[in-house]
């Protein structure tokens, strides 16, 4: 099988050692373990029953504590309506491994995670590229969708709220994709690993699981719950789908990490106190960015609604991955080029660590934009 280079995924692993200021970043600022056992209250006890774990496979498809708290996310699932995966880039590969055969049609929007376009091309799959348009706030153009299904579309990938965008889907909008989707049976993955982190409200936007029953919701403990060095994550679906699968994940998982899988529920457990800290870091930083936005004259973007990242459009005469390095090199700071993403043009930045760095990072970007002009 041939499949491309993952472009932002080999961006962050050549730069984001080697930067003095990490405006790249995509999680809300990760968490120490000390500060999440820190939450319970009952840090001695988790201790003691790490130190006393016995270091077997442990639950194959994750722990009764793990899928309660992974249940608590959603309206209403059922216990073997969810598996546990290596991360949201688990889940997502295990859906395409189970569904796309060569022939398919799949749909995805762009720019999105790149899993959702080069894995089902890899797999011989017919993928259309519905790109997403600033002048529709990075939304779907729902017309567009309507004409790109077909009796032969398999499944459609989304990504709710979107990577590198911040633009977010509602429940309308999401029950409007739902109807088009039913049209042709298909089914549709809607990358969910930013759920949560809506600017206003509670934070969660309902998941694409709750509204069809050929939804499939791809996430982790990584973004939201500030805790990507775990790697859990998980795909809920319905039983059927579930049921495919786990029998494809036989031959690429057998289980996660027992420490990690306990971590994980632990964290669930206080979701509460998690979220409350996420909220109050993205819906600060957000406006710091903003702020900056507004007095930069050569930098223009749609503010995200929500998540982590935000997609800057420049009006420089230079090619996006010219600019990061000649960034990096001059300033220490790190951006992602939209060459990574397929969006030349761009540049995506992170926002969601303290506010402290945030504001040096953005001042070091002042000075070497105004070294452009």
């Amino acid at each position: 099988m041939k499949i491309r280079d993952f472009g932002v995924e080999i961006w962050m692993n050549l730069y984001e050692n080697n930067c003095e200021h990490n405006l790249a970043e995509t999680c809300v600022e990760s968490m120490t373990v000390e500060a999440l056992l820190d939450m319970t209250e009952k840090k001695e006890e988790i201790v003691s029953n790490i130190l006393k774990m016995q270091m077997s496979y442990g639950d194959i498809e994750g722990s009764d504590a793990l899928i309660k708290g992974i249940q608590s996310l959603y309206q209403n699932i059922a216990k073997e309506q969810v598996t546990v995966t290596h991360g949201a880039i688990g889940a997502n590969a295990l859906t395409m491994f189970a569904l796309i055969e060569p022939g398919d049609e799949v749909i995805s929007v762009l720019p999105t995670y790149q899993q959702h376009y080069s894995i089902p091309e890899a797999y011989g799959a017919d993928v259309k590229i519905l790109k997403l348009k600033p002048e529709n706030g990075f939304l779907p153009d729902l017309a567009e969708l309507k004409a790109f299904v077909s009796n032969k579309t398999k499944l459609i990938c989304i990504n709710n709220p979107n990577n590198p965008t911040g633009a977010l889907m509602n429940e309308a909008f999401l029950k409007e994709i739902v109807e088009i989707a039913k049209t042709c049976d298909a089914y549709i993955l809607c990358d969910e690993v930013y759920r949560g982190l809506d600017h206003h409200g509670s934070g969660f936007t309902t998941s694409i699981v709750d509204l069809y029953d050929k939804g499939i919701s791809s996430a982790s403990i990584s973004k939201t719950f500030s805790l990507a060095g775990l790697r859990i994550g998980w795909v809920a679906g319905n039983k059927e789908f579930i049921e495919l699968i786990n029998r494809r994940r036989d031959y690429t998982t057998i289980s996660c990490g027992r420490i990690d899988d306990y971590l994980a529920s632990i964290a669930l457990e206080h979701k509460d106190k998690i979220i409350e800290r996420s909220h109050r870091i993205v819906r600060q930083n957000i406006e710091i960015l903003d702020e900056w936005v507004d007095k930069e004259p050569k930098i223009y973007y749609i503010k995200p609604k929500a998540g982590t990242t935000a997609f800057l459009k420049y009006d420089f005469e230079i090619d996006s991955e010219d600019f990061c390095i000649k960034l990096l090199k001059e300033k220490g700071v790190m951006l992602v080029p939209g060459k990574a993403l397929d969006m030349e043009g761009y540049l995506r930045i992170g926002y969601a660590f303290s506010p402290e760095d945030l504001k040096i990072g953005l001042r070091k970007l002042s000075e070497f934009l105004n070294s452009l002009e």
